[in-house]
């Protein structure tokens, strides 16, 4: 049974993967070897980052990793002060007797703490006494040690030199140490990685593996079936052996008992060969007088045949000349009238140029008249607009004229008759006074 088996690579454990990817992801421009396409898909997508949030992250993890390289050294300073007295300068040595000092005020409370505890257990006293809060004096010693570390990185990091000369001695770390800063250092490229990755490729990169995963299983599964099925054809082309074996064996035998037959037979063969052979010579002396005269004949034919196809062959060769003569004809004719339409198309073709040059000419004056008239057109729409709407103004401007001469012509009249009836009214006064 033929099963498709799926070309896999192997499968990393997270914190083997992750190391892998980093020093693939860190070391890219060092190396320059091929990398496989799963490789390539696991690689983020950016080289660098763009986001100022995700830059402070990975330097405040850059910058606590160096802090640390540093810190678990300081005991290796302590204990070679005087190797390291000109180079650390007074302030850093006294920053680190003064972290000695409490560093052995810390162990001096947490021995005493567990001598008590010790004691409590011995002599059964009451569990809750275990189980007390931290001791203030233990607590104080803590923050100055925090205080004392702070003070004491501060220092070095002002003074390159002896961070520098103290950093060339991380061959005497502790190996407690030595993991801690490589987890760190493992967890800085695993940052990288997904500040670098966006979630899409992440997602993409988590389908993909879960596919991965599936693909191995299923090739596991089929790798055992196809063990199962080696094993079942191993085992019948054993038994396929077996019996071409036994086969074989019996051949072998009556080949052997086939030998001894077949010598008297060949003998009785060879005796029946020489009879036959000995008719076969007087049958044959026969057939070839027969064959000579045939031979003779046909000879005579051909020689007939002969000169007939030369007859025809000098026939056909002189239709042949004067068929390729007239070809020839044909052809110097077919050029003569095939130059002279090739020069009357050539002459068209500039006909036509020219024309067509004209044309492009024309048509552009006409797209140029074309705006122009659309402008003019447009202009007298304006200007007519514009008339319309002056004589509907001096319309308006009639009307209110005639308007306002009726009404001041009504007024001076309605004015006149009353100066008249004054006038009349002062009349008739005069005469009543008389």
């Amino acid at each position: 049974m033929a099963m498709e088996v799926h070309s896999l690579p192997p499968v990393l454990p997270f914190n083997q993967s992750s190391e892998s990817q980093g020093r693939s992801s860190s070391g890219h421009s060092k190396t320059g070897q091929n990398k496989t396409p799963f490789n390539k898909f696991l690689e983020p997508g950016r080289k660098k980052l763009t986001s100022v949030e995700s830059q402070r992250v990975l330097a405040v993890l850059q910058e606590a990793i160096k802090k640390l390289e540093l810190v678990t050294l300081f005991q290796h300073a302590v204990d070679n002060l005087e190797r390291y007295n000109v180079v650390l300068g007074t302030d850093l040595v006294g920053a680190l007797r003064e972290h000695q000092r409490l560093q052995d005020s810390m162990m001096m409370q947490l021995n005493r703490l567990e001598k008590l505890k010790e004691g409590a257990e011995e002599y059964c006293i009451d569990k809750e006494y275990a189980r007390e809060p931290i001791d203030p004096k233990l607590e104080r010693i803590g923050l100055g040690i925090q205080s004392s570390v702070r003070n004491t990185l501060r220092l070095f990091l002002a003074n390159p030199t002896a961070s520098q000369a103290l950093r060339t001695e991380s061959h005497i770390r502790d190996q407690a140490s030595q993991e801690l800063i490589q987890i760190l250092s493992e967890l800085k490229e695993f940052l990288l990685e997904m500040l670098l990755t966006s979630p899409l490729e992440q997602s993409e990169k988590i389908h993909y593996m879960q596919d991965m995963i599936l693909r191995d299983q299923k090739n596991r599964e089929m790798l055992s079936a196809l063990e199962d099925e080696l094993k079942v054809a191993i085992l019948d082309r054993d038994t396929e052996i077996s019996k071409k074996n036994d086969i074989i064996r019996q051949l072998k035998m009556s080949l052997h008992q086939l030998e001894k037959l077949s010598e008297s037979q060949v003998k009785r063969t060879e005796q029946e060969a020489e009879k036959q052979q000995k008719s076969d010579c007087r049958s044959s002396e026969g057939k070839c007088a027969t064959i000579q005269h045939e031979l003779q004949h046909l000879r005579s034919q051909l020689s007939a045949t002969i000169s007939e196809n030369r007859e025809v062959e000098l026939f056909l060769r002189k239709k042949k000349y004067k068929i390729e003569t007239e070809i020839e004809n044909w052809i110097q004719k077919y050029d003569t009238d095939m130059g002279e339409k090739q020069a009357e198309l050539e002459k068209l073709e500039a006909e036509y140029t020219v024309e067509k040059a004209q044309l492009t000419e024309v048509q552009e004056k006409l797209n140029v008249l074309e705006v122009e008239y659309v402008q003019i057109m447009e202009e007298r729409r304006l200007a007519k607009l514009r008339r319309e709407e002056e004589e509907r103004e001096l319309a308006n401007k009639n009307r209110a004229a005639t308007v306002i001469q009726a009404h001041w012509k009504g007024y001076l009249v309605r004015q006149a008759m009353k100066s008249k009836k004054k006038k009349k009214g002062k009349g008739k006064g005069k005469k009543g006074k008389k």
